[in-house]
């Protein structure tokens, strides 16, 4: 009887425990951003997800897809510009599955394949520019890199949603010389600078020259104004040219102030008579 009792405590504990695998290997659980791609006998047959998802054990095969964001960081890539100079480039893409079928039955491990597409999407762009629009450009190159990849991908069903270019190694050779040209163009840049002031500053001058020229008095003004400021310094010497046209108007005032018409004398009536003296 204990035997009896055993046996069909066995027997109701294994009918037990292959319920519970096949329910297990029926019910699945997906989350807000999974989806089941269902092969029924090795054929697609849809969709499925989110929640409680019903799969036939033996019959039928679930794979789960994640449509989150993925964040995927490029290797750092060995790329030969235009102009012959090596550098070393990584990045980071931004990519999400728009179609979970096509990522499952279009491309063996779309996440491999999806990054082995981006090193060589990422040199081959980037070889067809000189250093310099690396360098300067990078939204443009992103922007590049990130339409190329789209249109690879699109029948892969996933989309690229971005790409950034995160360093450029140089060597130190490459470092000094781009250091010394950005020191060359800021000398020329101060020196253009420098020769536009000069040009404004040669302009001003001129036009108070034409100012002061219309009006003598301004120019006198303006000598007096300029000895008030020398007048300040510790100096004990000065010499201060005054141009003869200043004082012109002072020298024509007083030559007429003291000038008096000069005197006649008269001349006698009579002849003059040897001997005599006669003031004149």
């Amino acid at each position: 009887m204990f035997n009896g009792f055993y046996g069909f405590n066995v027997g109701l504990l294994t009918v037990i425990i292959i319920v519970l695998l096949i329910l297990f290997n029926t019910l699945k659980i997906l989350r807000e951003y999974q989806r089941a791609v269902i092969f029924t006998l090795g054929r697609f047959t849809k969709v499925k997800g989110p929640g409680l998802v019903i799969v036939i054990p033996g019959v039928q095969q679930m794979v789960r897809v994640d449509l989150r964001v993925v964040t995927m960081d490029v290797p750092s890539q060995d790329v030969i510009s235009r102009d012959n100079v090596s550098v070393k480039v990584n990045a980071v893409l931004y990519f999400r599955v728009i179609s979970p079928e096509k990522a499952i039955i279009q491309v063996e491990h779309y996440l491999e394949a999806t990054s082995q597409l981006a090193q060589t999407t990422l040199r081959a762009v980037l070889g067809k520019h000189e250093l310099d629009e690396m360098l300067s450009e990078r939204e443009k190159l992103n922007l590049d890199v990130q339409k190329i990849l789209d249109e690879q991908t699109d029948s892969w069903g996933i989309k690229v949603t971005n790409v950034e270019i995160k360093h450029i190694d140089l060597n130190e050779n490459m470092i000094r010389a781009i250091a010394r040209q950005a020191e060359a163009e800021r000398e020329r840049r101060a020196k253009v600078i420098h020769a536009e002031g000069e040009k404004q500053a040669a302009h001003a001058l001129m036009e108070a020259a034409e100012t002061l020229a219309i009006q003598p008095s301004a120019m006198q003004l303006r000598y007096l104004q300029t000895l008030t400021q020398v007048a300040g310094d510790k100096s004990t010497t000065l010499v201060f040219p005054v141009p003869i046209d200043l004082l012109s108007s002072f020298v024509a005032q007083a030559a007429g102030a003291g000038a008096k018409p000069p005197a006649t004398a008269a001349a006698p009536s009579g002849p003059i008579e040897p001997g005599n003296d006669h003031a004149v």
